[in-house]
Order: C-alpha cells, then sequence, then structure tokens
C-alpha cells in the first residue's frame, strides 16, 4: 500500500513539464539545464518584480523544475512517472519527448501496424 501512495504523490509533484518551465530540450545536457535556469531565475526572481506574486510563483516553479532536472535520479524518476499531456505537445515536441521510449520498443521487436 505505501509503493500506491508514494506513486499517487509524485504525480501531485509533477504537475508541470519541466523541461518547458525551464525552455530546454528533453535530451538538454546538465550544463544546458543549468544555464537556462540561471538565465530564468534572474529573469523572475522576487527581488526584481516587488510585490507581483505571478513572479513569484514563476520563480518557484523555476526552482522546482530545476530542484529535479538538475539531479540525474530525479529526472529519470520525473522522465519515467512525469506528467504526459499529450494533447498539448506538437508533433515534435511529442517526438523529442518520447524517442527514448519510442527507440527501446523498436528495439524490443516491436513493429508498428499500418493504421
Amino acid at each position: 500500500m505505501e509503493g500506491n501512495h508514494n506513486s499517487i504523490q509524485k504525480v501531485f509533484i509533477y504537475l508541470k513539464d519541466y523541461y518547458k518551465v525551464l525552455e530546454v530540450d528533453y535530451d538538454a545536457t546538465e550544463e544546458n539545464i543549468r544555464l537556462n535556469y540561471l538565465r530564468l531565475a534572474l529573469k523572475w526572481h522576487p527581488d526584481k518584480h516587488k510585490g507581483d506574486s505571478a513572479a513569484t510563483e514563476k520563480f518557484q516553479e523555476i526552482n522546482a523544475a530545476y530542484k529535479v532536472l538538475s539531479d540525474p535520479a530525479k529526472r529519470l524518476d520525473y522522465d519515467l512517472t512525469g506528467i504526459y499531456e499529450i494533447d498539448k505537445y506538437t508533433l515534435r515536441e511529442y517526438l523529442a519527448r518520447f524517442k527514448g521510449m519510442i527507440l527501446t520498443c523498436n528495439g524490443l521487436g516491436i513493429s508498428h501496424l499500418p493504421i
């Protein structure tokens, strides 16, 4: 029962596409993630937007995304269990986001059926 509780908690934690929050590609390097985090954190820092609660919320979102994507173990966990809002992706974003899964399926001999 404890395992189910942890899975439910993860779903609530990962309500955003952290790659989009940090404006990086899904296969971004740790360095690209770090640089974009720094750029966005400076841009949305609450000290630059005194009294703007939307800017503070954006800054917190950026920090949450960086906390997950900068840690290899948390990033892998996010990639495997994160929110998949497929209808919000363009085809290019979808293929970039799920290419590892697609390549794995092809490597396992799972063929594509004609539609």
